[in-house]
């Protein structure tokens, strides 16, 4: 487990720089026996070359055999341990599209979906609804009105939205709406703690009355929530790491997990290109920046093997804009892995490849989870990622006399 004071009690002072690139849901699994992961079946010459000169390995975001959801698998990433450091999604979206959280407030993901005649869930994403219909739909659920609790609904993106309830009492520690699969209907929203009860109260009134509301809009014709909590208060990643540093993603829930650990952020529009763009952008202002890419992580849920591979493919294409940048250390991974085989999030362990002018080579010539096997990296936990990328930086000095 990475210790947070103690790296920060090593840090000595550097002008290099470090690119952490992580594509969402990176890690994948063969369709059929014997054959290649999407990352291996995708042709990626510039993403070989760095593996080739520097070293490849695999990381576990949590621990052996433990599923991670994007928070925890983003949260190891960034040198923090995923289980001491919990949060739920709610905080992040809120944080993401700016909401400002206050001491009173408790925050919600929110998922428009569609539902059948009796109430099982056939879409958890009502079709991946636009985000102005999205719009419109958080328009009615604002007017729900709730007693003595101040309600707040925001978009997000697509089909996903933000509720905030705003009242001095409420506590974490209620349960989820969303079961994470279709074929039943939503959870009943419950306490899992007795101080949590009037929380728990409120959210079930909200989901049913938003049940009532959305009646006839399908596809988008109920609502799932997730991840209930309130704002942390966590040791912020530029004073431990001692960098500065910015996030530049596409969605709203990763620029919410960075700003959480205190970096800054940029929103980057809606193609490669432009992610490109923003980054060089504000490449010369900081230290460290990470930087997201989530159309992996869609294909690999949506079961679609093939052009995950193609995306990956897509961003190799991009490898020579972000090498440009000079960077002392560059990262490539993912936060989790997204088998298209599995349509989800999975246990397997995540390769990455970690290249700087100091690193000490393997033999492997390729980046994909076989060669990441084989790699001089080993397997790691995700959290060990800062320091290492930290060290090959220069910024850490010795332990001891």
């Amino acid at each position: 487990m990475a210790d947070l004071e103690l790296i920060h009690e090593l840090l000595t002072p550097a002008s290099t720089k470090i690119l952490l690139f992580v594509l969402d849901g990176l890690g994948g699994l063969p369709v059929s026996a014997g054959g290649p992961t999407e990352l291996e079946a995708a042709h990626t010459p510039n993403l070989d070359r760095l593996a080739s000169e520097g070293m490849v390995g695999l990381h576990q975001p949590v621990g052996p055999g433990i599923t991670p959801g994007s928070g925890p698998g983003h949260i190891g990433l960034f040198g923090y341990d995923a289980i001491r450091y919990q949060i739920g999604r709610g905080v992040l979206e809120a944080l993401g599209v700016g909401f400002d959280l206050g001491p009173n407030d408790l925050a919600a993901r929110g998922n428009f979906c569609t539902v059948d005649a009796t109430g099982k869930i056939t879409d958890r994403r009502a079709g991946r609804i636009p985000t102005e219909r999205c719009r419109q739909l958080c328009d009615e659920l604002r007017k729900i009105e709730l007693p003595d609790v101040e309600l707040f609904v925001e978009p997000v993106r697509e089909h996903r939205f933000l509720i905030v309830l705003r009242a001095k009492g409420l506590e974490e520690g209620v349960s989820d709406s969303d079961p994470g699969h279709v074929g039943s209907p939503a959870l009943d929203v419950t306490a899992e703690r007795p101080e949590a009860e009037k929380a728990a109260r409120l959210v079930r009134r909200f989901v049913a009355e938003a049940r009532e509301r959305l009646a006839g809009h399908a596809p988008a014709n109920m609502v799932l929530l997730r991840g209930l909590a309130r704002l942390p208060d966590w040791p912020k990643f530029p004073d431990v790491f001692g960098l500065r540093s910015v996030a530049v993603a596409q969605y709203p829930m990763y620029r919410g997990v960075a700003k959480l650990v205190g970096m800054d952020t940029a929103e980057a529009g809606a193609t490669l290109d432009e992610l490109l763009t923003t980054l060089e952008h504000v490449w010369p202002h900081y230290d460290f920046a990470f930087v997201h890419v989530k159309e992996t992580d869609r294909a690999g849920e949506d079961g679609d093997f093939e052009r995950k591979a193609k995306v990956i493919e897509e961003v190799d294409r991009y490898v020579p804009r972000l090498t440009a940048l000079k960077p002392d250390v560059i990262i490539v991974t993912g936060d989790h892995s997204t088998p298209a085989a599995l349509r989800s999030h999975s246990w397997h362990p995540v390769p990455f490849l970690l290249w700087s002018s100091s690193c000490r080579s393997d033999q492997v010539m390729r980046f994909g989870e076989k060669w990441c096997l084989e790699g001089g990296a080993g397997l790691s936990r995700s959290e060990d990622l800062m320091p290492l990328a930290l060290a090959h930086a220069g910024r850490m000095t010795k332990f001891g006399a």
